[in-house]
């Protein structure tokens, strides 16, 4: 007779009990509430299940423990009565701060945004590149906080005649410091070499993007709040099947699929890493290789989940991610997605105006995707932009291609380069931006027209 074999046992879900601060006067994307409400979100894809939330306001955050004395102790008994097993908070704490939390809540571990966001990331990080830039970022993270994990040591190193709090000197150190100077040497040489692998990817990365170049077919990078809806929309456009989940952080390698333009133009789109307000910047440091992908683009496809309430905070978020990476000056489309969760689909008419060069679109239903994609066309093929730059002789290929494709103008040959003014392709704007010259185009323009005046 045939055995049943044990079914394996899913292990039960961490509890959280969630802490939200917000400061007086600091600017804030998303109200106190709708920031733990991500927070939550962000907890449900780490696999922990949220029991309460506890919030204050305060001026600035107190010097010890982040929220006040009272707060703590409120935070102490909620957290004992509803069995939460780790307490999480919407800002990233000093290691001072995280510190004393602990030792007030015993037993009871204490996390920030930022540790939940870098576990979320080692998650879903599969390529060895993406588990390379996660473990740079959590050790760079940890570094300053390792101090917490010997604690139980540093209560040894006594000795020197009662002098127990004194420091160095022989026979004064004892094993939690030496242990922890061990460690700490130990992940900054390992940060070292994660680096060095890095830079061996960004070295790939950029040979790559030479050769796409060479090719002459047009970027478009998918940009986005986390979870808009970017892979769905990548799956729909180029009929591939890219990893989609109705989660926070579902895309973390970037993913490059060809697309046919209508008029059988080419060009590439690449999927990448979704953005949230409060990016930790250690994980911006550690994904520069894979954020170039942005930086380096034709175009921007911004993507907006128009259902959400915080839609235009998310839009907001992601603009000033694109200015860290110093990717705004990019041209950019938005395609308003998920119109056929709005109430009244009509209202989507209303909404594009506040946005730049909008297309309402549908990613799941694929309504809108036409319209959608004659825009990416018009912009890459057909949209002409103003430009005036002193290229380098040595910048030939530039040179040339200014020729080839754009509407040259006046050239002005000069000392070690020359001046070329005229209208490109929008799409080859960010090829050329570190040869801008600082006149404006309107400046030219009007200094032409006196002169021929004059004339």
């Amino acid at each position: 007779m045939a055995k049943k074999l044990p079914q394996p046992t899913t292990p039960p879900r961490e509890r959280a009990f969630l802490v939200g601060v917000e400061i007086r006067g600091n600017k804030q994307m998303l109200a106190l509430d709708d920031s733990l409400a991500e927070l939550a979100l962000l907890a449900d894809t780490a696999g922990v299940d949220v029991v309460g939330e506890l919030t204050q306001r305060l001026d600035r955050p107190h010097v010890v423990t982040y929220i006040g004395p009272g707060k703590v102790e409120e935070l102490k008994a909620l957290a004992e009565e509803t069995l939460a097993d780790v307490i999480i908070f919407d800002d990233e704490l000093s290691p001072r701060h995280q510190r004393e939390l602990e030792k007030a809540l015993i037993n009871i571990r204490v996390l920030d945004r930022t540790a939940l966001i870098l576990d979320i990331f080692a998650q879903h990080a599969h390529t060895s590149e993406g588990m390379l830039q996660v473990e740079l970022a959590q050790y760079e993270y940890n570094l300053p906080r390792l101090t917490r994990a010997w604690t139980h040591l540093e209560r040894q190193a006594g000795g020197g005649g009662g002098r127990a709090g004194s420091t160095g000197g022989v026979g004064l150190r004892g094993p939690g410091e030496t242990q922890l100077e061990v460690d700490k040497r130990a992940i900054r040489k390992r940060i070292t070499h994660i680096k060095h692998e890095l830079e061996k990817v960004e070295a790939h990365r950029m040979r790559y993007r030479a050769q796409r170049k060479r090719s002459r077919i047009p970027t478009v990078a998918l940009v986005g709040y986390t979870n808009a809806g970017k892979s769905t929309l990548l799956n729909r456009i180029a009929k591939s099947e890219v990893y989609v989940a109705d989660q926070l952080f579902a895309t973390l390698d970037p993913t490059t699929r060809r697309v046919q333009l209508p008029g059988d133009d080419p060009s590439l789109m690449t999927d990448t890493v979704g953005f949230i307000q409060k990016l930790p910047t250690s994980l911006i440091a550690a994904f520069h290789a894979t954020l170039e992908e942005i930086a380096e683009a034709d175009l921007l496809l911004h993507v907006v989940d128009i259902s959400h309430p915080n839609a235009l905070n998310q839009y907001q978020a992601v603009q000033e991610t694109l200015n860290e990476i110093d990717a705004s000056h990019i041209p950019m489309i938005t395609a308003l997605n998920k119109a056929d969760l709005l109430n009244r689909p009509e209202n989507a008419i209303e909404i594009l105006k506040a946005f730049p060069k909008a297309v309402s679109i549908s990613a799941l239903e694929g309504t809108g995707i036409k319209d959608l994609l004659h825009l990416i066309r018009e912009e890459l093929y057909e949209s002409y932009s103003p430009i005036n730059v002193r290229l380098p002789y040595q910048q030939g290929a530039l040179i040339s291609l200014f020729h080839e494709l754009g509407q040259v103008e006046r050239v002005e040959h000069e000392r070690g380069g020359v001046v070329m003014q005229g209208r490109i392709p929008g799409r080859l704007l960010a090829q050329y931006a570190p040869w801008h010259l600082k006149q404006n185009q309107q400046e030219i323009t009007e200094a032409d027209t006196h002169d021929a005046e004059e004339e």
